[in-house]
């Protein structure tokens, strides 16, 4: 037989297990946060059921005084909610301590940046005497001059594209539409592979899909997640790099080269003028780093 506390634990964490189905990973993260706050409150004479608003706001305190991260202090203290939710419940205590304070701000985390260069060294590592090759250049160009999504990017039909004027027509989240330059190197890149390579890949199989796999059907997220990737590699600039990230590069350098913020935010095709700020952080380290390199007084 554990302590009153501990067994309460377990009851709480058998509950929420029967009625959420939790993985074993969070009920052990649950666990571990109120056994810390057990702990500390053990040593100031308390117990769970006698906390106060106070007495939580004093333990959160103690946490950022101690180098817990806001993120794991917003994870205590959901952990903490749904804990005295359950004993308001149980009819074991008469307030609730968490309900009027509030979780810590957690800053977006910032997207890894890549130089121009780095992009330049990527663009140029699929081999252009293949179909393979023509394919995977036409993609990584695409990607770059537009910033599409993977989603929007493997989902491209031939419809879509206009490489007359330079353009293409993207349906992206909520069957939303706008209308994307591609510029002279991604259209040149797409004109050699579907002038040729798209077909060889084909093998007379029929499909409207912009971007076919070596079988001949349309080319998936999974397999260009996994080809950007062996991309990075080669090009030496980091086994983490993602599809994301070369629309996060794609936004970057634009901002960098004085794009104005509502114009990025139309290429991306935010919503919300908030999400493309993100990139604005990532561009200021950049003039920054710059100022502080070339300004004589830097």
């Amino acid at each position: 037989m554990g302590s009153p506390d501990t067994q309460l634990l377990d009851q709480f964490l058998d509950g929420i297990w029967l009625e959420s189905g939790l993985s074993a990973n969070t009920l052990a993260a649950y666990r571990t946060d109120l056994l810390a706050f057990q702990i500390w409150l053990a040593k100031k004479g308390l117990t769970l059921e006698q906390v106060t608003r106070a007495d939580l706001l004093a333990y959160l305190a103690a946490n950022v005084r101690s180098g817990l991260s806001p993120r794991s202090s917003a994870r205590h203290l959901s952990t903490l909610r749904r804990f005295y939710r359950y004993l308001l419940i149980q009819g074991r205590t008469q307030a609730d301590p968490t309900a009027d304070v509030r979780s810590p701000v957690i800053g977006r985390p910032l997207p890894k940046n890549i130089s121009e260069q780095g992009v330049e060294k990527l663009l140029s590592t699929p081999p252009r005497d293949t179909a393979l090759g023509s394919r995977d250049r036409a993609m990584l160009e695409t990607m770059y001059a537009s910033g599409l999504r993977v989603s929007e990017l493997v989902g491209l039909t031939l419809n879509e594209l206009d490489l007359t004027t330079g353009l293409v027509r993207v349906v992206g989240k909520g069957g939303r539409e706008r209308i994307v330059p591609l510029g002279e190197e991604a259209s040149e890149s797409l004109r050699e592979y579907l002038g040729q390579a798209r077909s060889d890949l084909l093998k007379a199989q029929l499909t409207d899909a912009v971007f076919v796999t070596r079988r001949g059907g349309p080319m998936t997220r999974q397999a260009f997640w996994q080809l950007i990737k062996r991309y990075a590699q080669q090009a030496g600039i980091g086994a983490e790099f993602s599809p994301h990230s070369l629309r996060h590069a794609f936004a970057t350098h634009l901002l960098n080269h004085g794009a104005d913020l509502r114009s990025v935010q139309m290429l991306l095709g935010h919503t919300d003028l908030s999400t493309t700020q993100i990139y604005t952080h990532v561009a200021r380290a950049r003039l920054q780093s710059l100022h502080g390199t070339h300004h004589p007084r830097g």
